[in-house]
């Protein structure tokens, strides 16, 4: 019979893979929260020291503006990850349910054949008898 580690070492590749691209994407996502978070401090302490929090107001600070446009195009990242790890994760666990698949029938063929090879020692231990 044709053994079928190839196939689950590519499936566990796969399934490797899958797992490495989830927690990368959760890294990013992480990370863009983190910075703006940041930038919601550097927003707040700048609306501070200009005494002007209304964004439409004619003197809010430039800084304070930049750092809002840039935690909005975050906030977006963000969330354009979230669909994208949405799909890792539904990859990932495809390629899981393939492994275990994989695994199931290497296992059922290795059983197959450790009782062939019984069944032809038992025959072979019973031979010499009818003889």
């Amino acid at each position: 019979m044709k053994s079928r580690e190839p196939l689950i070492r590519a499936k566990r590749f796969q399934t490797e893979d899958a797992r490495r691209r989830l927690a990368q994407i959760d890294g990013m996502i992480a990370e863009f929260d983190r910075m703006a978070t940041e930038l919601e401090r550097d927003i707040a302490s700048e609306e501070a020291r200009s005494g002007i929090t209304d964004p439409r107001h004619f003197a809010y600070p430039p800084l304070a503006a930049a750092a809002r446009q840039r935690k909005e195009n975050l906030a977006r990242s963000a969330q354009d990850l979230r669909a994208q790890r949405d799909e890792a994760f539904d990859a990932f666990t495809e390629a899981e349910a393939q492994l275990h698949l994989a695994e199931a029938a290497g296992e059922r063929e290795r059983a197959a054949e450790n009782e062939a090879i019984e069944r032809r020692a038992a025959w072979r231990q019973s031979e010499p008898a009818r003889l």
